[in-house]
């Protein structure tokens, strides 16, 4: 096995993630008509893994669950708005200790635990405050996508389209995410209808051109100091509109066919088919809205990949490449319209699988260059793969991923891997829940995968169940069948490994494992408990009692 050989100083990670990216919309991973040459460049220089999973298909609490290394089960940040507790440790935190400079340039989706804040005194303008604000980041520039009049943080953004002449009192909704018709009315992007037409704004305006223009920023001046940056795209999350070329690159002709059967549509799994009957999945199972959202969607991943050769270019320039790790992924997907469904709500693939790229600029990586990993990866694996790279020991009492690390650097794809892949979804606030009528305690899903079937646990209800190798669309809920003593042997182990997991230590996180080694079997100094006589104490402790000082 080759000895790993760090790269020059500063190490560096650059972290790209894109917002509601489905994994199979990049020429990469195969899509047949919307081609990525740059972010293709970039898994050819690294490893490219194929069953990346995301802890929550929801942005809120997958995002925690990547900014703590740990699952929503530990964390409890279960939804958007739901806040990350104070106390609860981030990679910013952890890198920090190891003199590295975390920056977010974009999104995070994190809701500020306020309450908890005000209970510790904690003034929210401080250095500590930030930090706790931000998910442990540094926010060169914080900007969710989400900009309602009331939005706090407020986006510097809108400034910007001001400064460049685009005004009014909302640009961002008004022109960035807005468009004209033939007679010049303005109609917001919020509409799907409205999908297809170019955003009223200069395309190197945009937020894609803007936010990449930011990291080549915070690039120019970081200095010689180790940096992490979080470079974060709001897009091609909603709202689905895109400014000119991109709005009509793509047409109906290059729209992929919906994934789903009339059989699907009629199931009897009671989640399920509540989410069916919910509004957003009764629009996006209409063809007509397929046709006006996916080529704005495909136009908006198209603008990415183009920003991604500008940025590129850019480090090539400068020599980053030389000592900047590099990760490209997204945060969760879109069905759009596959199994009937809009959103993300459920845990098909579209929904929670995602694409995952990771160049590793050190030498012992090359073994791996331009290839493929279908090992069962996690988007907390990469916390702890981070803080590995930048030198730092492992906590296996706090990060609940893996170090990919030995997948990098594996020329033969022998190294032994998890068995399983979680994800968890809170669905308390939901329509499907209304529709239901449960207990919001009860309405919790989790998922569990392994390398042939895919097993939802519902609350309350039977389970899903999809064999991956027979059915790899997920067609074919097999969880209602019974009396197959092969499919209830499946059920009932993968219904074991969830019980399993779930009770492992999540929050023991104060408490590192060698410390309980060296504590056990041991009291404290001074304290005696069930000693006998003198000769018992001897026996025990390896000298003589004494009874006074």
């Amino acid at each position: 096995m080759s000895t790993v050989q760090a790269p020059k100083k500063p190490m560096n990670v650059l972290w790209i993630m894109a917002d509601q990216l489905r994994w199979d919309y990049l020429s990469c991973y195969g899509h047949p008509h919307l081609s990525t040459p740059h972010i293709d460049g970039l898994a050819a220089r690294g490893l490219r893994f194929t069953n990346a999973y995301v802890q929550s298909p929801l942005c809120g609490p997958s995002r925690m669950s990547s900014y703590t290394g740990r699952y929503c089960h530990s964390h409890g940040a279960t939804w958007n708005g739901f806040p990350l507790r104070v106390g609860e440790p981030t990679l910013g935190d952890h890198l920090r200790k190891q003199g590295v400079r975390s920056v977010l340039i974009g999104k995070t989706h994190m809701t500020v635990d306020a309450e908890g804040m005000e209970w510790l005194g904690i003034d929210r303008t401080t250095e500590i405050g930030v930090r706790i604000s931000e998910c442990g980041f540094e926010p060169f520039e914080r900007d969710d996508g989400l900009h309602p009049p009331e939005y706090e943080p407020h986006p510097r953004y809108n400034d910007h389209l001001r400064d460049n002449g685009i005004g009014g009192e909302y640009p961002w909704q008004d022109h960035a995410n807005a468009g004209l018709d033939d007679d010049g009315k303005r109609l917001s992007g919020w509409l799907l209808k409205y999908s297809n037409l170019p955003a009223d704004i200069p395309e190197e305006l945009s937020e894609t051109p803007y936010m990449t223009g930011r990291a080549m920023e915070f690039m120019s001046e970081a200095g010689d100091a180790p940096w992490l940056c979080h470079l974060s795209f709001i897009k091609p999350h909603w709202p689905y509109i895109v400014p000119a070329p991109y709005h009509d690159m793509f047409g109906p002709h290059d729209i992929i066919p919906p994934v789903r059967s009339d059989a699907e549509h009629a199931t009897d799994h009671p989640v399920f088919k509540a989410f069916l009957e919910s509004r957003i999945c009764r629009t996006f199972a209409r063809d007509e809205v397929r046709e006006r959202v996916i080529p704005a969607y495909m136009g908006l991943i198209k603008q990415i990949d183009d920003q991604m050769g500008r940025l590129f270019a850019f480090m090539e320039e400068r020599g980053l490449f030389e000592n900047t790790m590099i990760v490209f992924t997204s945060d969760h997907g879109d069905y759009l319209g596959d199994h009937w469904m809009g959103e993300k709500d459920l845990f098909h693939d579209p929904s929670v699988k995602v694409p995952l790229i990771v160049y590793d600029p050190r030498e012992a990586a090359d073994v791996t260059r331009g290839s493929v990993c279908d090992k069962l990866v996690e988007a907390i694996d990469l916390a702890p793969t981070f803080q590995s790279y930048f030198g730092g020991a492992p906590l296996p009492h706090i990060l609940e991923g893996r170090d990919l690390t030995p997948l990098l650097h594996d020329a033969t794809g022998t190294t032994p891997w998890r068995r399983y892949a979680i994800s968890e979804y809170d669905y308390a606030v939901k329509e499907a829940r209304a529709i239901l009528g449960n207990d919001q305690n009860d309405a919790r899903l989790i998922m569990i995968r392994d390398e042939r079937y895919k097993y939802v646990h519902a609350e309350g209800f039977r389970p899903m169940l999809f064999d991956l190798q027979e059915d790899p669309d997920e067609l074919d809920d097999l969880g209602g069948v019974s009396g197959d003593p092969t499919l209830d042997a499946v059920k009932q182990r993968l219904s074991d490994a969830i019980f399993e997991w779930a009770r492992r230590h999540h929050c023991r996180i104060t408490m590192p494992p060698e410390t309980v080694d060296a504590r056990t079997a041991k009291e404290p100094e001074g304290i005696l408990i069930g000693v006998w006589d003198e000769a018992d104490y001897e026996q025990a402790y390896g000298r003589p009692f004494r009874h006074g000082r």
